[in-house]
């Protein structure tokens, strides 16, 4: 039996609406941003958020990129919002110029822009979630571009229905079913002239291939969203066993440095695969490198910009790059009890007796101090004469001896008093500064 226009275009909300309620069902009573350009997508995105009776308000960006139809949007938009009753929020951008002045494309620019917004947006007037119109036709032409330019499985598991804020509820669903939803329901929206060009790759995929995949076979886009899932099903599988290898590779030595033991990752059959998976979270991409590090000499390091992963004897050290702090010099005058410096907290107390004694702590004989106190990191030639042993000691002499790794040498504080050390923090404290019967006044210096 045909359905008569009304039971169509119900059965379409109930569509979505069943959607929502298996998949996203945390978006029921919540305050929901509608990021709306103003185009199909986004007006059907609105006008599913008002039937189902939603607490949104729109957010609409005026990139300024095709004048006069920039702003013409901008208006169309502010007065769908205005007859829905609901808040409305616009800003316009200065795209090419932020596009000029990051060195990135038009597309990146407006993208950055856009979300950073939103953030504010949620921040400021407490949304819980950010909701955008990113359909199924979006999907295959994310996949498509990511697949062209050489990609691993995440790239081809497509654009998240939830990340972070964001939410899409339309990803599930191709263009044509929602350009029918509008349709049936009398929807208006304006159209992108920009989206006719063929300038940009996404629109030569939309307007040239896809329409040819889809003439070789119809179910092309259905099929592919058949793959999605099967693909994000095997990317959890994966990402399931990594999370049991890091258990039994990864050893956490400090806050936030990991120890990986090579010999642990010789036991995988391609362990290349498997560093791969390992490192990947953490912004490496140059896997040739990371290779050569498992068997170059101590010392050697690979960055990626967010973290470094160092060669340190049979093992590697990952870390997050920290800021370059080898020239900071901190002062403690003689009135001061506590500074901080960028390893924790220094604390000095004038005490009667010995206690507590630790890698932490260090009982001084006040008096052989010259103030103020140093603290700063260490030289090349610097020496010491470590405690409980007769003549000096070069730093560099001393950490080796310790098998301290490069990463922990570059961590290492000193205390000095002028252009003595007193104290390795956290190591070893000098000889020359010990308390003896003659001490008179005993200095307790400690680090948390």
């Amino acid at each position: 039996m045909k359905l008569s226009k009304n039971k169509y275009s119900k059965a379409l909300l109930q569509k979505f609406k069943s959607h929502i309620k298996d998949h996203l069902p945390f978006l029921f009573d919540k305050k929901l941003l509608v990021a709306c350009s103003g185009g199909l997508d986004s007006m059907v995105l609105t006008h599913i958020c008002h039937l189902l009776n939603f607490e949104i308000g729109i957010a609409h960006c005026n990139f300024g990129l095709r004048g006069d139809e920039s702003d013409q949007d901008e208006k169309f938009v502010s007065e769908k919002a205005d007859d829905l009753g609901v808040p409305f929020f616009v800003k316009n951008f200065e795209t090419e110029k932020y596009s000029k002045k990051h060195k990135v494309s038009i597309q990146m620019a407006a993208r950055t822009l856009r979300y950073d917004w939103f953030q504010e947006l949620v921040l400021e007037h407490q949304y819980d979630y950010v909701l955008t119109a990113h359909h199924l036709d979006d999907n295959l032409e994310t996949f498509l571009i990511n697949l062209s330019r050489g990609t691993g499985i995440d790239g081809l598991t497509g654009i998240p229905e939830v990340n972070g804020i964001c939410v899409r509820p339309l990803l599930q669903f191709s263009r044509n079913l929602i350009s029918e939803f509008a349709n049936k329901h009398t929807i208006i929206w304006r159209e992108d002239s920009s989206n006719s060009s063929t300038k940009y790759i996404r629109n030569r995929l939309r307007h040239q291939v896809i329409p040819e995949l889809m003439n070789i076979n119809p179910k092309f886009l259905e099929n592919f969203g058949t793959t999605i899932e099967h693909l994000k099903q095997a990317d959890t599988f994966i990402k399931n066993q990594i999370d049991k290898i890091k258990k039994d590779v990864f050893e956490y030595i400090e806050s936030d440095t990991i120890k990986i033991p090579i010999h642990k990752l010789w036991q995988y059959e391609d362990s290349r695969t498997y560093v791969y998976f390992l490192l990947k979270e953490y912004g490496f991409t140059a896997w040739d490198d990371i290779d050569q590090i498992l068997t170059a000499q101590s010392g050697k390091q690979v960055f990626s910009p967010s973290h470094r992963l160092v060669k340190n004897r049979e093992d590697l050290l990952l870390c997050p790059i920290i800021e370059d702090v080898s020239d900071r010099i901190y002062k403690i005058p003689q009135e001061e009890n506590m500074i901080i410096i960028p390893s924790g907290m220094i604390k000095l107390k004038e005490v009667s007796e010995v206690s507590d004694i630790d890698l932490k702590t260090i009982y001084v004989d006040k008096e052989k101090l010259k103030y103020p106190l140093i603290v700063r990191k260490w030289n090349k030639g610097d020496y010491f004469y470590p405690f409980g042993m007769k003549g000096k000691k070069k730093l560099s002499k001393y950490f080796k001896d310790e098998k301290l790794s490069l990463l922990a040498k570059e961590r290492v504080w000193l205390l000095c008093s002028k252009d003595d050390i007193v104290w390795i923090i956290n190591y070893r404290a000098d000889d020359r500064f010990k308390i003896s019967p003659k001490t008179k006044k005993i200095l307790k210096v400690t680090i948390t």
